[in-house]
């Protein structure tokens, strides 16, 4: 009655063992392992999340989104788009600003074509006497008529954005005004979108 079990009647207890654990597990059954924590399996997902698949790839496409995006503000500084401008030239304020400058003449904007004669003049001025006291005295001129017309343009830009825009922030615009005018107008970026005499 009591004996123990031969080799043969093992075996088939054993197979059958074997072709369960290759079936798929019920979802009710126990898995076998414990749940893990809510922070641990977080930590898994962030570490999973983090590891790029691979780096050269995410390099290159990253490489390719800054090249797109640049060439979009080349664009648009050229074109006046003011979706793909840079933040320093976005804006109605500052769109204001490049109109009222480009819509008149400046004495600021040919300070480099000016400086140049200036400089052939005092170059030549070290055997003239004459020639370097013209250059010298055309350099004192020059300087003063750009003070005096930066300020005019100073007062004027001032009070037109008070007018009108009393509600927006207009920090840094007059002194952006004022770089513009040292700038000759075919080099401006973004581009001139006003002819001259033409007001904004």
């Amino acid at each position: 009655m009591f004996r123990s079990r031969s080799k043969d009647e093992k075996a088939p207890t054993e197979k059958v063992t074997a072709d369960l654990s290759k079936q798929p597990r019920d979802p009710e059954a126990p898995k076998g392992r414990p749940t893990p924590k809510r922070s641990e399996a977080q930590t898994q997902r962030r570490r999973a999340q983090s590891v790029p698949l691979d780096r050269k790839e995410a390099a290159k496409r990253q490489r390719e989104a800054r090249r797109a995006d640049l060439t979009r503000q080349r664009e648009a500084l050229n074109s006046g788009d003011e979706r793909y401008l840079p933040a320093r030239d976005k804006g109605p304020v500052r769109r204001f600003v490049r109109d009222f400058v480009d819509s008149r003449f400046a004495i600021a904007e040919f300070f480099l074509p000016m400086a140049v004669v200036i400089l052939v003049l005092s170059l030549f001025g070290n055997t003239n006497r004459a020639l370097q006291n013209i250059s010298l005295l055309l350099w004192l001129g020059v300087i003063i008529l750009i003070v005096i017309d930066s300020i005019g343009i100073w007062i004027r830009l001032r009070k037109q954005l008070n007018e009108r825009f009393p509600n927006e922030p207009k920090r840094g615009a007059v002194a952006y005004g004022l770089m513009r005018t040292l700038q000759m107008r075919r080099l401006r970026l973004p581009k001139p979108q006003v002819k001259r005499g033409e007001r904004p």
